[in-house]
């Protein structure tokens, strides 16, 4: 994989342009694009074009010229946009989504559009696993996700609606970085959930990751450069605990023991009551904001749309609004109860996934570790660095408080730093 911090520093030092940056990405790209599928637009001649004639500007920049690729739900003037969506075949928007213009501003090159499921949803597109080509990457941000692990990549944009930035993160063995909700503007991108919808980073380590937010969001985000302090974290062995597979009841040990062994503190905690009928309230939100969200597209394209996401809207049309409203009140309760519990810890370590990436590519997997924290808008961030028994990578999720995440990051760069012990 490409590190973002190496090429960064690299071009920052001299030792490295942003064309030669670019040369890297090409390479791999060159050597696994066809196999793995990770791209839905992309254009490298203008890449290049753009590298050299703008070098030493965007050298300067916070970015330093890396390429980033973008989900293909973020608007682009430049690159179609089609949503993962037949409906949408060469639809070309007018402008940039607001994410895509702050990626520009802050010296980094639009590499491509990478592959999404269906209107970021769960009909899977054509990307594999570049890990193991019989298995899923993920979704809905497949294409992001698989594009750095396959070194195609330093640093792609994606979504979380229920679990998409961590949950591929996990099967694709790369960092993740759920930011707490609304921290990067989602203007701009197709929305499905918009008390759900949230963009997140993905790229090779956890340092990384930061890196890039802070660079496009211009907030204090970074982690590396000094060791962080150890973290007083809570472990969940409640619900949804008994859904993870063997392999990730002990990947999750694992990480706790190592984080212990650095001088991290390490509870058992349990979820406020609460909590269980927020995670149940999850899918009320996602269900009738959804059937809003894309009312024209069921309205005249019904028959288009693929079958999971059209049996979701069949169904959603009979969520009332009633029972909307009670999902939405029930969302506050949980956050405030969520936020007592955090007083006693700094964050909560719990699978990224119920297991390492399903085999065959039906499936982008289930979102049963992701769905509360999008939820509650806290920021959850994928640490890398452990695998199943079949050599499949496994993720585990550090959780932390709303609108903490600088302290999030360094808690999972901590146990990052750890587990590479």
């Amino acid at each position: 994989m490409l590190s973002a911090l190496d090429l960064a520093r690299r071009i920052e030092m001299g030792e490295l342009t942003p064309a030669a940056a670019l040369e890297l990405c090409a390479e791999a790209i060159a050597a696994r694009e066809a196999e793995v599928g990770a791209f839905a637009a992309l254009d490298l001649e203008r890449a290049r074009r753009l590298a050299e004639a703008r070098g030493a500007a965007l050298a300067a920049q916070p970015l330093r010229g890396i390429a980033v690729g973008l989900k293909d739900i973020f608007d682009t003037a430049d690159f179609p946009t089609e949503y993962g969506s037949a409906i949408y075949a060469g639809h070309q928007p007018k402008a940039d989504a607001a994410a895509t213009s702050l990626v520009r501003r802050a010296g980094g090159i639009v590499l491509g559009k990478t592959v999404t499921t269906e209107f970021a949803h769960l009909d899977p597109g054509k990307t594999r696993n570049p890990h193991n080509l019989a298995h899923s990457p993920g979704g809905s941000s497949s294409g992001s996700a698989a594009g750095v692990a396959a070194g195609m990549l330093p640093v792609a944009l994606g979504t979380q609606t229920g679990g998409s930035v961590i949950r591929p993160a996990s099967y694709c063995g790369v960092a993740g970085f759920k930011p707490s909700y609304r921290l990067i503007p989602t203007v701009g991108v197709k929305c499905f959930s918009w008390h759900l919808d949230t963009v997140g980073v993905f790229a090779a380590s956890v340092a990384d990751t930061a890196f890039a937010a802070e660079a496009i969001i211009g907030r204090p985000l970074r982690v590396d450069g000094t060791a962080p302090a150890a973290p007083r974290i809570g472990i969940l062995r409640n619900h949804p605990w008994p859904e993870a597979s063997d392999d990730m009841m002990t990947a999750v040990e694992i990480a706790a023991r190592t984080a212990i062994t650095e001088g991290a503190g390490v509870i058992d905690v349990e979820l406020p009551s609460i909590c269980a009928d927020a995670f149940r309230a999850h899918g009320t939100i996602h269900d009738y904001e959804g059937y809003q969200s894309l009312a024209w597209e069921y309205d005249h394209h019904r028959d288009r749309i693929g079958s999971h996401l059209r049996v979701l809207l069949d169904r959603a049309a009979d969520v009332t609004a009633e029972a909307y409203d009670s999902a939405r009140r029930t969302t506050s309760r949980a956050r405030q109860a969520l936020a007592g519990l955090m007083n006693e810890i700094d964050v909560i370590l719990t699978p990224s996934a119920p297991g390492a990436a399903p085999e065959g590519l039906s499936s982008t997997g289930a979102s049963t570790f992701n769905r509360l924290w999008t939820l509650m808008g806290a920021p959850c961030v994928n640490v890398p660095g452990l695998a199943s028994d079949n050599g499949l990578p496994l993720g585990v999720q550090v959780v932390g408080r709303f609108g903490r995440d600088h302290a999030t990051l360094a808690a999972a760069h901590f146990v990052e730093m750890a587990l590479a012990l």
